[in-house]
């Protein structure tokens, strides 16, 4: 009976968001991080609460099939010359694109196993920036 209400309320929520936030890999925690303050972890945490407060104000809910870009500002150091050169060009750094992905599962998804179909890119820009977005299911009973 919750799912199907559930399914009522979806008609109601956004498909797309943009969050002016730059991207936070999930750190690898131990059982000692429920007390030790290591930054890495605070930062992330602190990434988190403010992923789900945007996502609360837009009321927008992380389906089973998702679509995600990622932007990661470009280091100050850069030259003018080379920001420009960079600008919207592929991420190939770190952090890598699926530990991004699991921050925003973990951050958004009670039960991140319910997702079964993820794209996910990463670019560079002038600021960091998230689109997450619910791609839409296809009621096509095509064989492939």
């Amino acid at each position: 009976m919750a799912s199907a209400g559930r399914k009522m309320r979806t008609s109601s929520w956004r498909i797309m968001i943009e969050i002016d936030l730059t991207p936070v890999p999930a750190p690898r925690q131990n059982r000692s991080d429920r007390w030790r303050k290591r930054p890495i972890v605070l930062r992330y945490r602190a990434y988190s609460d403010s992923l789900r407060q945007a996502c609360l104000k837009k009321d927008f809910v992380l389906g089973e099939k998702i679509y995600m870009e990622f932007y990661f500002p470009m280091p100050k150091s850069w030259s003018k010359k080379k920001r420009l050169e960079m600008i919207g060009t592929p991420h190939r750094q770190r952090p890598d694109t699926d530990n991004v992905v699991k921050g925003i599962q973990d951050s958004l998804l009670p039960e991140d196993c319910r997702v079964w179909h993820i794209e996910a890119k990463k670019f560079w820009s002038d600021k960091g920036c998230i689109i997450l977005k619910n791609i839409p299911e296809l009621n096509n009973n095509l064989p492939f």
